[in-house]
C-alpha cells in the first residue's frame, strides 16, 4: 500500500543514538519487556510490542492521537503522529492510520535507511556474539544436528527460513522447490548452504508484495496458490530477454519450439515450463451427435480431487474401508467423466449446448510432475478440509497409463521419484500451518520454518500430503538429467 503519512511519521534519524543496544530483533518492549515481536517507532525510537503480544505498538499510537482529537491540531503535534512503526526482524513498515503495510518511502528514502541501519545493528551483534555461537557448536547444540552415516559424523546440510509473520506457506513452497528472478535465486541457494542460523527471506517477502498484491500482510495465505503465483511471475519475468535479446526474438524462436513438443504458456518457453511444464489433451464428445473436440492445454501442476468415497477415512491405519491412494485420485481426474447441466457443451454440428463427456489424457509429462491434492472446498458459508490421508509412492510413480500415445514411451521415462512434500497442519486454508519434507543426497528433511530436522522415510509416507513434487527418475549414466 502507498501509505500517505510517511513524511509527517517518519522522524527519527536513521542512525539515531536512541535506538537501543543490542540486536534489533532481540529488543524488549518499553512497557512489558517482552522481547517478542518489537516494533519501534519511526516518530520517537521507541520500541513495543505487536499486536500479537500484548499490542503496546498499537496502544503507543492510539495514546498519542488522544491530544489530536481533544485540542486543535497545533503544526508540530500534525508532524509527530506516531503513526508507522518497523518491525524489528522483518523490518517490515505498518502504518496504524492506514491500518496496512508500507511499500513506499518517503523522497529522502528515510525508510529504507532506517532498516539499513536495523540490519546494521542486527549484523553488529551477530558477529559480536559469533565466538560465542562456534563454542556452543561443539557441544549439545550441534549435537542435535548431527546424523551418523557410516560410522561417521556429519552436519545438516540444510538452513531454515525465518517466519516473517504467517509466512509459512510460502517457506513450505521455496523449501520444496530449491529447483523477482534475482531474490528467488538467492533464497534457493541459500537454503542448501548448511547454516546453524536460519535465513530471512524479507527480501523476497518485500518483491513478492509489490508484484503479487494479494499476499500482502501478514495473514495465512494457501501454499498452493502461492505456489502458482510464483511460478507465473517467473515465467512472465523470465521473457523479459537475456543478454540483450528481445522479448520478441524469444517468441519467435519459441514458436518453433512449441512445434516440438515443448510446454508454452502465452507463446513463450522458459526455464519454468521447461522444468514444471507438460501438455494435456481435453477431449469432449457430445452425446447426441458424437461430434468429438480436441483442445491442447499446458499445465505445471495438476489439481487432482480425492474421490468422495474416501473423504471420511483419516488416518493410515483406519480399518473402515480401503486407503486411498495417489492412484485412485489421478485415475479420478483422467476417468471419463458425464458433464452435468451446470456444464453443457456447445457443440458446433448441433449449433447448441449438449450433454457431453469429458476425458483428459497427458500428452507430454514435465520433468517436475507437480501434484496438488485440492483439500479444500467451499461450502454455502466457508472452505472446509478434506483431511483423508492418501497414500503415495516414495519411488517407481508410473504415469505411463495416463499418457495419450504410452506406446511412444520408454520403459523409465515416465517413472518419478519422490522429491517433497508439503503438508498442511490445521482445519481452514486461513488459518493452521505449513511445513515441508525434501529430499537431499539421499536424505530426508524436516522444514518448519526455521527449524531443521532429519527424518527418515516412514515418516514422509504417512505425511498428509497437500503438494507433492516428484522428479523424473533416475536417468541412466550418459542420457540427459534433470
Amino acid at each position: 500500500m502507498e501509505c500517505p503519512h510517511l513524511s509527517s511519521s517518519v522522524c527519527i534519524a536513521p542512525d539515531s543514538a536512541k535506538f537501543p543496544n543490542g540486536s534489533p530483533s532481540s529488543w524488549c518492549c518499553s512497557v512489558c519487556r517482552s522481547n517478542k515481536s518489537p516494533w519501534v517507532c519511526l516518530t520517537c525510537s521507541s520500541v513495543h510490542c505487536g499486536r500479537y503480544v500484548n499490542g503496546h505498538a498499537k496502544k503507543h499510537y492510539e495514546d498519542a492521537q488522544v491530544p489530536l482529537t481533544n485540542h486543535k491540531k497545533s503544526e508540530k503535534q500534525d508532524k509527530a503522529q506516531h503513526t508507522v512503526c518497523m518491525d524489528c526482524s522483518s523490518y517490515s513498515t505498518y502504518c496504524y492510520r492506514c491500518d496496512d503495510f508500507v511499500v513506499n518511502d518517503t523522497k529522502l528514502g528515510l525508510v529504507q535507511k532506517v532498516r539499513e541501519h536495523l540490519q546494521n545493528l542486527e549484523n553488529s551483534a551477530f558477529t559480536a556474539d559469533r565466538h560465542r555461537k562456534r563454542k556452543l557448536l561443539e557441544n549439545s547444540t550441534l549435537n542435535s544436528k548431527l546424523l551418523k552415516v557410516n560410522g561417521s559424523t556429519t552436519a545438516i546440510c540444510a538452513t531454515g527460513l525465518r517466519n516473517l509473520g504467517n509466512t509459512c506457506f510460502m517457506n513450505a513452497i521455496l523449501q520444496s522447490l530449491r529447483s523477482l528472478v534475482e531474490e528467488f535465486r538467492k533464497t534457493l541457494c541459500a537454503l542448501w548452504q548448511g547454516s546453524q542460523t536460519a535465513f530471512s527471506p524479507e527480501s523476497l517477502f518485500y518483491v513478492v508484495w509489490k508484484i503479487m498484491p494479494n499476499f500482502r500482510g501478514y495473514q495465512q495465505q494457501d501454499a498452493h496458490e502461492f505456489m502458482r503465483y510464483l511460478l507465473d511471475h517467473l515465467h512472465l519475468e523470465l521473457q523479459g530477454g537475456f543478454n540483450g535479446v528481445s522479448r520478441s526474438a524469444i517468441l519467435q524462436e519459441n514458436s518453433t519450439l512449441s512445434a516440438s513438443n515443448k510446454c508454452c504458456i502465452n507463446g513463450a518457453s522458459t526455464v519454468v515450463t521447461a522444468i514444471f511444464g507438460g501438455i494435456l489433451q481435453n477431449e469432449v464428445n457430445c452425446l447426441i451427435c458424437g461430434t468429438e473436440s480436441r483442445k491442447f492445454d499446458p499445465f505445471l501442476d495438476l489439481s487432482l480431487d480425492i474421490p468422495s468415497q474416501f473423504r471420511s477415512k483419516r488416518s493410515k491405519n483406519q480399518e473402515n474401508g480401503p486407503v486411498c491412494s495417489l492412484r485412485d485420485c489421478l485415475r479420478s481426474f483422467t476417468d471419463l467423466e458425464e458433464l452435468d447441466e451446470t456444464e453443457l457443451y456447445m457443440c458446433h454440428k448441433c449449433k447448441k449446448k449438449q450433454k457431453s463427456t469429458k476425458k483428459f489424457w497427458i500428452q507430454k509429462l514435465p520433468k517436475v510432475l507437480c501434484l496438488h491434492l485440492k483439500r479444500f472446498h467451499w461450502t454455502a458459508y466457508l472452505r472446509n478440509k478434506v483431511d483423508t490421508y492418501v497414500e503415495f509412492p516414495l519411488r517407481g510413480l508410473d504415469m505411463k497409463c495416463y499418457l495419450l500415445e504410452p506406446e511412444n514411451s520408454g520403459p523409465e521415462s515416465c517413472l518419478y521419484d519422490l522429491a517433497a512434500v508439503v503438508v498442511h497442519h490445521g482445519s481452514g486454508v486461513g488459518s493452521g500451518h505449513y511445513t515441508a519434507y525434501a529430499t537431499h543426497e539421499g536424505r530426508w528433511f524436516h522444514f518448519n520454518d526455521s527449524t531443521v530436522t532429519l527424518t527418515d522415510e516412514e515418516t514422509v509416507v504417512k505425511a498428509k500430503a497437500y503438494i507433492l513434487f516428484y522428479v523424473e527418475h533416475q536417468a541412466k549414466a550418459g542420457s540427459d538429467k534433470l
